[in-house]
Protein backbone atom coordinates (compact mmCIF):
# COMPACT_ATOMS: atom_id res chain seq x y z
CA UNK A 1 0.00 0.00 0.00
CA UNK A 2 1.04 3.57 -0.60
CA UNK A 3 2.94 5.21 2.32
CA UNK A 4 1.42 7.46 4.93
CA UNK A 5 1.82 11.00 4.08
CA UNK A 6 4.06 12.72 7.03
CA UNK A 7 0.89 14.57 8.32
CA UNK A 8 -2.54 14.69 8.00
CA UNK A 9 -4.11 17.16 4.98
CA UNK A 10 -7.53 17.95 3.52
CA UNK A 11 -7.59 15.90 0.86
CA UNK A 12 -10.67 16.48 -2.01
CA UNK A 13 -10.82 12.87 -3.88
CA UNK A 14 -12.67 12.47 -7.16
CA UNK A 15 -15.21 9.96 -6.64
CA UNK A 16 -16.17 8.11 -10.16
CA UNK A 17 -19.08 5.51 -8.55
CA UNK A 18 -15.88 3.08 -9.64
CA UNK A 19 -13.99 0.35 -7.41
CA UNK A 20 -10.87 2.56 -7.76
CA UNK A 21 -11.86 5.72 -6.54
CA UNK A 22 -13.98 4.03 -3.70
CA UNK A 23 -11.02 2.62 -2.47
CA UNK A 24 -8.71 5.89 -2.90
CA UNK A 25 -10.83 7.60 -0.91
CA UNK A 26 -10.71 4.68 2.08
CA UNK A 27 -7.19 4.34 1.72
CA UNK A 28 -6.22 7.97 2.18
CA UNK A 29 -9.31 7.90 5.59
CA UNK A 30 -6.98 5.32 7.14
CA UNK A 31 -3.87 7.18 6.93
CA UNK A 32 -5.80 10.37 8.95
CA UNK A 33 -6.28 12.38 6.13
CA UNK A 34 -9.64 14.76 5.98
CA UNK A 35 -10.93 13.06 3.31
CA UNK A 36 -14.08 14.93 0.95
CA UNK A 37 -15.71 13.14 -1.85
CA UNK A 38 -16.54 14.66 -4.99
CA UNK A 39 -18.68 13.50 -7.96
CA UNK A 40 -17.85 15.34 -11.25
CA UNK A 41 -20.96 15.30 -13.88
CA UNK A 42 -19.44 15.93 -16.89
CA UNK A 43 -22.18 15.25 -19.44
CA UNK A 44 -26.05 16.20 -19.87
CA UNK A 45 -26.94 15.95 -23.38
CA UNK A 46 -28.97 12.55 -23.22
CA UNK A 47 -28.12 11.79 -19.48
CA UNK A 48 -31.29 9.92 -19.51
CA UNK A 49 -30.32 7.63 -22.25
CA UNK A 50 -29.72 4.01 -21.55
CA UNK A 51 -25.94 4.32 -22.70
CA UNK A 52 -24.70 7.56 -19.80
CA UNK A 53 -24.86 5.86 -16.81
CA UNK A 54 -24.13 8.99 -14.82
CA UNK A 55 -27.12 9.02 -12.66
CA UNK A 56 -26.16 5.53 -11.04
CA UNK A 57 -22.98 5.87 -11.08
CA UNK A 58 -23.43 9.06 -8.37
CA UNK A 59 -25.77 6.85 -6.21
CA UNK A 60 -23.14 4.02 -6.24
CA UNK A 61 -20.68 6.94 -5.59
CA UNK A 62 -22.95 8.40 -2.70
CA UNK A 63 -23.25 4.43 -1.22
CA UNK A 64 -19.56 4.68 -1.14
CA UNK A 65 -19.30 7.71 0.44
CA UNK A 66 -21.99 6.70 2.99
CA UNK A 67 -19.73 3.37 4.02
CA UNK A 68 -16.56 5.42 4.09
CA UNK A 69 -18.15 8.12 6.09
CA UNK A 70 -17.53 10.97 4.33
CA UNK A 71 -19.16 13.84 2.68
CA UNK A 72 -19.82 13.87 -0.98
CA UNK A 73 -20.24 16.66 -3.29
CA UNK A 74 -21.98 16.69 -6.45
CA UNK A 75 -20.46 19.09 -9.19
CA UNK A 76 -21.35 19.88 -12.39
CA UNK A 77 -18.56 20.38 -15.24
CA UNK A 78 -20.48 19.69 -17.82
CA UNK A 79 -20.69 23.27 -19.78
CA UNK A 80 -16.28 22.75 -18.98
CA UNK A 81 -16.46 19.79 -20.55
CA UNK A 82 -18.26 20.95 -23.63
CA UNK A 83 -15.79 24.02 -24.49
CA UNK A 84 -13.06 22.43 -23.38
CA UNK A 85 -12.93 18.36 -24.28
CA UNK A 86 -16.26 17.46 -26.74
CA UNK A 87 -15.41 20.51 -28.83
CA UNK A 88 -11.79 19.91 -29.64
CA UNK A 89 -12.74 16.41 -30.10
CA UNK A 90 -15.41 17.38 -33.07
CA UNK A 91 -12.87 19.42 -34.41
CA UNK A 92 -10.20 16.81 -34.50
CA UNK A 93 -13.23 13.95 -36.30
CA UNK A 94 -13.82 16.68 -38.61
CA UNK A 95 -10.25 17.26 -39.50
CA UNK A 96 -9.83 13.46 -40.50
CA UNK A 97 -7.74 13.03 -37.44
CA UNK A 98 -8.80 10.15 -34.14
CA UNK A 99 -8.85 12.28 -30.90
CA UNK A 100 -7.88 10.93 -27.85
CA UNK A 101 -10.86 12.33 -25.44
CA UNK A 102 -9.63 11.02 -22.36
CA UNK A 103 -6.05 12.73 -22.43
CA UNK A 104 -7.54 15.62 -22.59
CA UNK A 105 -10.26 14.92 -19.79
CA UNK A 106 -7.82 14.75 -17.43
CA UNK A 107 -6.02 17.63 -18.47
CA UNK A 108 -8.70 19.89 -18.83
CA UNK A 109 -10.93 18.71 -16.26
CA UNK A 110 -9.82 16.10 -13.81
CA UNK A 111 -6.77 18.06 -13.00
CA UNK A 112 -7.56 21.67 -13.77
CA UNK A 113 -11.54 22.59 -13.36
CA UNK A 114 -11.67 19.90 -10.47
CA UNK A 115 -8.42 20.91 -9.14
CA UNK A 116 -9.35 24.46 -9.17
CA UNK A 117 -12.88 23.29 -7.33
CA UNK A 118 -11.08 21.21 -4.94
CA UNK A 119 -9.17 24.15 -4.17
CA UNK A 120 -11.58 26.66 -3.66
CA UNK A 121 -12.80 23.85 -0.82
CA UNK A 122 -9.35 24.50 0.98
CA UNK A 123 -8.00 20.97 -0.19
CA UNK A 124 -4.42 20.89 -0.13
CA UNK A 125 -4.09 17.50 -2.32
CA UNK A 126 -6.72 15.89 -4.72
CA UNK A 127 -6.68 12.20 -5.39
CA UNK A 128 -8.14 10.14 -8.13
CA UNK A 129 -8.11 6.35 -8.55
CA UNK A 130 -5.74 6.46 -11.51
CA UNK A 131 -2.91 3.94 -11.85
CA UNK A 132 -0.09 5.77 -11.39
CA UNK A 133 2.36 7.17 -8.87
CA UNK A 134 4.03 10.42 -7.94
CA UNK A 135 7.63 10.92 -7.06
CA UNK A 136 9.19 14.13 -5.76
CA UNK A 137 12.79 13.96 -6.43
CA UNK A 138 15.15 17.02 -4.77
CA UNK A 139 15.89 19.11 -7.49
CA UNK A 140 16.90 22.64 -6.83
CA UNK A 141 16.47 24.00 -10.53
CA UNK A 142 13.00 23.35 -9.73
CA UNK A 143 10.56 26.12 -7.55
CA UNK A 144 10.85 24.58 -3.98
CA UNK A 145 13.83 22.65 -4.66
CA UNK A 146 11.96 19.57 -5.83
CA UNK A 147 10.92 18.19 -9.07
CA UNK A 148 7.83 15.83 -9.39
CA UNK A 149 7.85 12.50 -11.71
CA UNK A 150 4.85 10.87 -13.00
CA UNK A 151 5.56 7.04 -12.92
CA UNK A 152 3.52 3.67 -14.54
CA UNK A 153 1.63 2.44 -12.32
CA UNK A 154 2.91 -0.66 -10.38
CA UNK A 155 0.11 -3.16 -11.87
CA UNK A 156 1.48 -3.22 -15.23
CA UNK A 157 -1.97 -4.41 -16.99
CA UNK A 158 -3.75 -1.31 -15.59
CA UNK A 159 -1.28 1.40 -15.31
CA UNK A 160 -2.73 4.60 -16.72
CA UNK A 161 0.47 7.05 -17.01
CA UNK A 162 -0.53 6.95 -20.79
CA UNK A 163 -3.62 8.91 -20.14
CA UNK A 164 -2.33 11.30 -17.39
CA UNK A 165 1.14 12.47 -19.42
CA UNK A 166 -0.01 16.11 -19.93
CA UNK A 167 -0.39 16.67 -15.97
CA UNK A 168 2.50 19.49 -15.02
CA UNK A 169 4.44 19.98 -11.96
CA UNK A 170 2.10 22.08 -10.19
CA UNK A 171 -0.75 19.70 -10.59
CA UNK A 172 1.37 16.70 -9.73
CA UNK A 173 2.40 18.50 -6.67
CA UNK A 174 -1.21 18.62 -5.87
CA UNK A 175 -1.91 15.22 -6.94
CA UNK A 176 -1.99 11.53 -5.13
CA UNK A 177 -2.80 8.62 -6.61
CA UNK A 178 -3.67 5.77 -4.09
CA UNK A 179 -4.32 2.78 -6.04
CA UNK A 180 -1.25 3.38 -8.22
CA UNK A 181 1.09 0.86 -5.75
CA UNK A 182 -1.60 -1.78 -6.13
CA UNK A 183 -2.67 -4.66 -8.26
CA UNK A 184 -6.09 -4.40 -9.53
CA UNK A 185 -6.69 -7.44 -7.44
CA UNK A 186 -5.59 -6.31 -4.29
CA UNK A 187 -8.31 -3.28 -4.89
CA UNK A 188 -11.23 -5.89 -5.40
CA UNK A 189 -10.03 -7.20 -2.38
CA UNK A 190 -9.77 -4.53 -0.25
CA UNK A 191 -12.82 -3.31 -1.62
CA UNK A 192 -14.87 -6.84 -0.83
CA UNK A 193 -13.27 -6.81 2.85
CA UNK A 194 -14.24 -3.38 4.03
CA UNK A 195 -17.83 -4.15 2.68
CA UNK A 196 -17.93 -1.92 -0.30
CA UNK A 197 -21.33 -1.58 -2.38
CA UNK A 198 -19.38 -1.00 -6.03
CA UNK A 199 -16.98 -3.93 -4.79
CA UNK A 200 -17.98 -6.55 -7.81
CA UNK A 201 -18.40 -3.29 -10.06
CA UNK A 202 -17.52 -3.61 -13.81
CA UNK A 203 -14.77 -1.50 -14.76
CA UNK A 204 -16.42 1.30 -17.08
CA UNK A 205 -15.06 1.48 -20.50
CA UNK A 206 -14.76 4.15 -22.77
CA UNK A 207 -16.34 7.90 -22.07
CA UNK A 208 -19.56 8.82 -20.49
CA UNK A 209 -21.13 10.95 -23.78
CA UNK A 210 -20.63 7.67 -26.24
CA UNK A 211 -20.91 4.98 -23.52
CA UNK A 212 -21.96 1.73 -25.71
CA UNK A 213 -23.96 3.02 -28.17
CA UNK A 214 -22.73 2.56 -31.41
CA UNK A 215 -19.93 5.27 -32.21
CA UNK A 216 -20.69 6.10 -35.69
CA UNK A 217 -24.64 7.00 -34.44
CA UNK A 218 -23.05 8.94 -32.15
CA UNK A 219 -20.79 10.77 -34.38
CA UNK A 220 -24.11 10.61 -37.39
CA UNK A 221 -25.29 13.75 -34.87
CA UNK A 222 -22.79 16.43 -34.71
CA UNK A 223 -20.54 15.80 -38.16
CA UNK A 224 -21.79 15.78 -41.73
CA UNK A 225 -21.86 12.56 -44.03
CA UNK A 226 -19.79 13.36 -46.83
CA UNK A 227 -19.82 9.65 -48.81
CA UNK A 228 -16.57 9.31 -51.35
CA UNK A 229 -14.88 6.31 -52.66
CA UNK A 230 -12.73 3.68 -50.92
CA UNK A 231 -9.99 2.31 -53.15
CA UNK A 232 -7.00 -0.68 -52.71
CA UNK A 233 -3.61 0.15 -52.38
CA UNK A 234 -3.39 -0.25 -56.40
CA UNK A 235 -6.47 2.31 -56.94
CA UNK A 236 -9.42 -0.45 -57.62
CA UNK A 237 -12.23 1.56 -56.00
CA UNK A 238 -14.11 -0.90 -53.75
CA UNK A 239 -17.01 0.92 -52.55
CA UNK A 240 -18.26 3.77 -51.17
CA UNK A 241 -17.28 5.64 -47.41
CA UNK A 242 -19.92 7.02 -45.43
CA UNK A 243 -17.51 10.14 -44.64
CA UNK A 244 -13.76 10.00 -43.78
CA UNK A 245 -14.35 11.48 -40.21
CA UNK A 246 -16.33 8.35 -39.37
CA UNK A 247 -13.08 5.40 -39.79
CA UNK A 248 -9.52 5.44 -38.05
CA UNK A 249 -6.49 3.76 -39.44
CA UNK A 250 -6.11 0.44 -38.64
CA UNK A 251 -9.68 0.00 -38.31
CA UNK A 252 -10.88 -3.59 -39.30
CA UNK A 253 -14.93 -3.97 -38.80
CA UNK A 254 -17.40 -1.53 -40.13
CA UNK A 255 -15.51 -0.55 -43.02
CA UNK A 256 -18.21 -1.68 -45.50
CA UNK A 257 -16.76 -3.81 -48.30
CA UNK A 258 -16.54 -7.17 -49.09
CA UNK A 259 -13.59 -9.64 -50.13
CA UNK A 260 -12.13 -8.32 -53.72
CA UNK A 261 -10.89 -12.02 -55.55
CA UNK A 262 -8.01 -11.72 -58.25
CA UNK A 263 -9.51 -13.81 -61.40
CA UNK A 264 -7.35 -17.09 -61.16
CA UNK A 265 -5.95 -16.61 -57.87
CA UNK A 266 -4.93 -20.08 -56.52
CA UNK A 267 -7.44 -21.10 -53.72
CA UNK A 268 -5.75 -20.56 -50.64
CA UNK A 269 -3.83 -17.52 -51.19
CA UNK A 270 -3.74 -13.78 -49.55
CA UNK A 271 -7.33 -13.01 -51.36
CA UNK A 272 -9.36 -13.63 -48.14
CA UNK A 273 -7.20 -11.74 -45.81
CA UNK A 274 -9.07 -8.89 -43.56
CA UNK A 275 -8.88 -5.24 -44.89
CA UNK A 276 -7.62 -3.00 -42.95
CA UNK A 277 -7.92 1.68 -43.23
CA UNK A 278 -5.13 2.59 -44.05
CA UNK A 279 -4.93 6.32 -45.12
CA UNK A 280 -7.48 9.06 -45.70
CA UNK A 281 -7.31 11.53 -48.10
CA UNK A 282 -8.92 14.43 -47.19
CA UNK A 283 -8.25 16.56 -50.45
CA UNK A 284 -9.85 14.11 -52.45
CA UNK A 285 -12.34 12.54 -49.82
CA UNK A 286 -11.22 8.73 -50.49
CA UNK A 287 -10.47 6.36 -48.07
CA UNK A 288 -7.76 3.78 -48.76
CA UNK A 289 -7.86 0.26 -47.20
CA UNK A 290 -5.46 -2.53 -47.62
CA UNK A 291 -5.49 -6.76 -47.23
CA UNK A 292 -3.62 -7.81 -43.97
CA UNK A 293 -2.34 -6.76 -41.02
CA UNK A 294 1.14 -6.62 -41.88
CA UNK A 295 0.81 -4.58 -45.04
CA UNK A 296 3.46 -1.66 -45.79
CA UNK A 297 0.89 0.72 -45.73
CA UNK A 298 0.59 -0.27 -41.72
CA UNK A 299 3.58 0.06 -40.91
CA UNK A 300 5.23 3.16 -39.57
CA UNK A 301 9.19 3.87 -38.66
CA UNK A 302 8.85 7.49 -37.64
CA UNK A 303 6.24 10.12 -36.47
CA UNK A 304 6.07 13.53 -35.88
CA UNK A 305 3.80 15.00 -33.19
CA UNK A 306 2.95 18.51 -31.71
CA UNK A 307 0.97 20.13 -28.66
CA UNK A 308 3.53 18.65 -27.26
CA UNK A 309 3.24 18.75 -23.41
CA UNK A 310 6.29 17.27 -21.02
CA UNK A 311 5.63 16.66 -17.36
CA UNK A 312 8.90 18.89 -16.15
CA UNK A 313 8.47 21.58 -18.77
CA UNK A 314 11.54 20.68 -20.54
CA UNK A 315 11.25 17.16 -22.33
CA UNK A 316 13.73 14.99 -23.61
CA UNK A 317 16.30 15.71 -26.21
CA UNK A 318 17.70 14.83 -29.55
CA UNK A 319 19.55 11.51 -28.84
CA UNK A 320 18.88 10.92 -25.79
CA UNK A 321 19.15 7.37 -24.78
CA UNK A 322 16.99 4.67 -23.10
CA UNK A 323 13.83 5.87 -24.29
CA UNK A 324 10.62 3.99 -25.12
CA UNK A 325 7.23 5.38 -26.14
CA UNK A 326 3.29 4.33 -26.62
CA UNK A 327 1.71 5.44 -30.03
CA UNK A 328 -1.89 4.12 -28.03
CA UNK A 329 -3.07 2.93 -24.92
CA UNK A 330 -2.86 -0.84 -25.22
CA UNK A 331 0.86 -1.49 -26.28
CA UNK A 332 4.61 -2.25 -24.54
CA UNK A 333 6.50 0.79 -24.62
CA UNK A 334 8.85 0.17 -27.91
CA UNK A 335 12.20 1.61 -27.84
CA UNK A 336 12.83 4.82 -29.87
CA UNK A 337 14.96 7.58 -30.51
CA UNK A 338 14.34 11.50 -31.04
CA UNK A 339 16.01 12.77 -33.97
CA UNK A 340 14.82 16.44 -33.88
CA UNK A 341 12.74 18.62 -31.12
CA UNK A 342 12.23 21.98 -30.90
CA UNK A 343 9.51 23.73 -28.75
CA UNK A 344 6.28 22.87 -31.18
CA UNK A 345 7.66 19.47 -32.39
CA UNK A 346 8.96 16.59 -31.67
CA UNK A 347 10.52 13.58 -34.40
CA UNK A 348 10.47 10.05 -32.88
CA UNK A 349 12.04 6.87 -34.62
CA UNK A 350 11.26 3.23 -34.04
CA UNK A 351 13.60 0.75 -35.12
CA UNK A 352 10.98 -1.51 -35.41
CA UNK A 353 8.06 -0.42 -37.48
CA UNK A 354 4.94 0.44 -35.64
CA UNK A 355 1.27 -0.53 -36.36
CA UNK A 356 -1.07 1.79 -37.63
CA UNK A 357 0.39 4.91 -36.20
CA UNK A 358 -2.68 6.95 -36.24
CA UNK A 359 -2.87 11.14 -35.89
CA UNK A 360 -4.92 12.16 -33.49
CA UNK A 361 -3.67 10.20 -30.81
CA UNK A 362 -1.54 10.23 -28.09
CA UNK A 363 2.52 9.48 -28.41
CA UNK A 364 4.55 8.95 -25.29
CA UNK A 365 7.25 9.02 -24.15
CA UNK A 366 8.97 7.33 -21.38
CA UNK A 367 12.72 6.46 -19.35
CA UNK A 368 11.64 3.12 -17.79
CA UNK A 369 8.71 3.68 -15.57
CA UNK A 370 9.32 7.90 -15.51
CA UNK A 371 6.61 9.19 -17.93
CA UNK A 372 7.73 12.39 -19.79
CA UNK A 373 5.23 13.47 -21.56
CA UNK A 374 4.66 13.47 -25.34
CA UNK A 375 2.62 14.85 -28.02
CA UNK A 376 -0.20 14.12 -30.18
CA UNK A 377 0.54 12.67 -33.25
CA UNK A 378 0.45 14.99 -36.57
CA UNK A 379 2.04 12.72 -39.40
CA UNK A 380 3.66 9.08 -39.62
CA UNK A 381 6.05 7.39 -42.09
Amino acid sequence: MSSPSPRPQRVVVGLSGGVDSAVSAWLLKQQGHEVIGIFMKNWEDDDDSEFCSSRQDFLDAASVADVIGIEIEHVNFAADYKDRVFAEFLREYQAGRTPNPDVLCNAEIKFKAFLDHAMRLGAEKIATGHYARVRGVADASFEGGERFELLKGLDPLKDQSYFLHRLNQAQLARTMFPVGELPKTEVRRIAAEIKLPNARKKDSTGICFIGERPFREFLNRYLANAPGPILDDRGRKLGEHVGLSFYTLGQRKGIGIGGVKEKNAPRGGGEHEPWFVARKDMARNTLYVVQGHDHPWLQQHTLVADDLSWVDGRGPQAGEPGLGAKTRYRQADAPCHITAADASQVSVHFPDAQWAVTPGQSAVLYRGDVCLGGGVIASAA
